[in-house]
């Protein structure tokens, strides 16, 4: 892979003068703020292939790709040179004023060429979180324009994430943000996730006869609400920042019938999932629906650069742009010319890399089958995998699966350890999730797995030292 020069900037600084300056300028995401200030961030200063390095000089396997997101991993020039090139001859011009730049008409073509066929237009944002809140507005209008303003419900899953905007967190299903700033607003709603180890294996289902208890629930709220006010559901092919929670193979079908039942829009958001992650192109294709919107962000550009979007099926933008008149909703950086670019350069490398392939044939089967061999730990309740997602579960007692009390955080030490040993590993409550760059080799697995396999064990020794057993 090309090389890039990775000269640290201002080295004249310490790592403990970042660390004070980040405390005294910079409020982090999802970030106890005076929490950090006083442990002081880790400062990461480059990074290649699935590693990155810290201000201390630690190397880090990357098992979360940045946030989900650095599909081609770190330092891939062909990148950079599209972001430059397209910086020196436009850097910028909007898609207002009926005006358009090529690099936005020409994503748009390859968009539609690599997404499922319904999906011939799109409507560019800046991140997830917009494309979701576009989600919104559009459904909202699509509906209006046929006749039935009175469709405004949008129904959801708690333990969902769809962003952190007013929408976006609405939309989630996640009860610590629901808690700050007076959500969800008005018109949407939620039903459970189709989490087995909680919902299903405690009433002795199998998996696929709890996929389609859970998928009914959909139809339940529908009822419970009047399918003549319910206007779309929204779901994660597979719930990502929920934990990684992989639904059994009979709920999505399932899903779609209702939704076909009762006239619904699908929507499936694909910020995490799409652009190889499950190992088709997008999550949707792995899980065999038909969606009628499909929001993507992240992988579009492999976060090089920020770029999001919502793909617009036939059936919804042939309303719009047939009866609809003035749109009114947008962004500044709709269509931003050099992300396009880069999304552009970005598609095609995982074309000629052959990613999905990658993921699909080789080192997504692998993982799967390196992570069953953790099921022999003490420690590990259920561990699962989805193309190049996987979730570990932490129990105190795997036999009879037994969680650990709430006062022990048993993810935040498992994480802990992680970091101290050179892996980025993400902690949701008692289950440990990963999404490693596409480009992960086999021989890379087994680093992972292996560091994985260390952390476990330091984790159960202090569940051990401290009684939690």
């Amino acid at each position: 892979m090309p090389v890039l020069d990775r000269t640290p900037m201002n080295t004249h600084r310490t790592t403990a003068e970042w660390q004070a300056a980040d405390a005294a300028h910079f409020l982090h995401p999802f970030t106890d703020f005076r929490s950090l200030a006083k442990k002081g961030s880790r400062i990461v200063t480059r990074a290649d292939n699935i590693y990155l390095w810290d201000s201390e000089g630690h190397k880090i396997l990357d098992a979360m790709s940045g946030l989900w997101c650095v599909n081609v991993g770190y330092g891939q020039k062909s990148l950079v040179d599209a972001a430059t090139r397209q910086m020196q001859e436009l850097p910028f011009y909007n898609a207002f004023f009926q005006t358009a730049t090529v690099p936005a008409i020409e994503l748009a073509e390859l968009l539609a060429e690599v997404t499922p066929p319904q999906f011939q237009h799109v409507f560019f944002s800046g991140s997830g979180s917009e494309g979701n809140d576009t989600v919104v507005r559009m459904v909202r209008r699509y509906w209006d324009l046929l006749g039935q303003p009175e469709r405004q419900v949008i129904i959801s899953r708690k333990n969902a994430y769809h962003g952190s905007t007013m929408a976006g967190a609405s939309l989630g299903g996640m009860s610590g943000m629901h808690a700050q700033g007076g959500l969800p607003i008005p018109g949407i709603v939620h039903i459970e996730q189709p989490y087995w180890w909680e919902h299903g294996r405690p009433s002795g289902m199998t998996r696929d006869e709890f996929g389609l208890v859970a998928a009914r629930w959909l139809e339940d709220k529908i009822l419970e609400v009047g399918a003549g006010k319910v206007a779309a559901f929204i779901g994660e092919p597979v719930q990502g920042a929920g934990g990684v929670i992989v639904p059994p193979a009979t709920y999505w079908p399932e899903i779609q019938r209702i939704c076909d039942q009762y006239g619904i829009l699908l929507v499936s958001d694909e910020v995490i999932c799409g652009f190889g992650r499950t190992g088709r192109w997008f999550g949707c294709e792995t899980m065999g629906t038909r969606p009628d919107l499909m929001t993507f962000a992240k992988g579009v550009t492999s976060g090089y650069v920020p770029l999001g979007g919502v793909m617009v099926g036939d059936r919804v933008a042939k309303v719009l742009i047939e009866r609809g008149g003035e749109f009114t909703h947008g962004y500044t950086y709709s269509g931003h010319p050099v992300a396009c670019a880069v999304a552009l350069a970005n598609i095609r490398l995982m074309r000629e890399l052959k990613l999905v392939e990658h993921v699909h044939d080789d080192v997504g089967p692998y993982l799967a089958q390196q992570y069953r061999t953790l099921l022999d730990h003490p420690l590990v309740g259920d561990a699962e995998t989805c193309g190049l997602m996987g979730a570990i579960l932490l129990v105190k007692d795997k036999t009879r699966g037994t969680p650990f009390p709430d006062a022990v955080d048993i993810g935040m030490v498992c994480r802990g350890h992680c970091f101290g040993n050179g892996l980025i590993m993400r902690a949701v409550g008692d289950r440990m999730i990963i999404a490693p760059p596409l480009v992960i080799t086999r021989a890379q697995i087994d680093e992972m797995v292996a560091l994985i396999r260390r952390c476990l064990d330091l984790t159960l020794a202090d569940a051990t030292r401290g009684g939690w057993l």
